[in-house]
C-alpha cells in the first residue's frame, strides 16, 4: 500500500513556529482574572510558517 508523504511546512525563522503568544499586562481585573493580550509574529502574521519564494531573483 502506498504512503503519501507530504513535504513539511517551513517554520518561520523569526518565531520558530510559535507565532502567537499571550502577554500579561501585569494585574488582575475585578473578577480576579489575569489581563492578557495576544501578540502575533509580524513576519508570518500569526501563521507560524514561512512563505516560500517561488520567483527567482536573477542578476542580484
Amino acid at each position: 500500500m502506498n504512503q503519501h508523504h507530504h513535504t513539511p511546512r517551513q517554520v518561520c525563522p523569526n518565531c520558530d513556529g510559535h507565532a502567537s503568544v499571550a502577554v500579561t499586562l501585569g494585574g488582575r481585573d475585578h473578577a480576579g482574572h489575569l489581563r492578557t493580550i495576544t501578540a502575533h509574529c509580524p513576519a508570518c502574521h500569526g501563521t507560524g510558517t514561512a512563505l516560500r519564494r517561488t520567483t527567482a531573483t536573477a542578476g542580484r
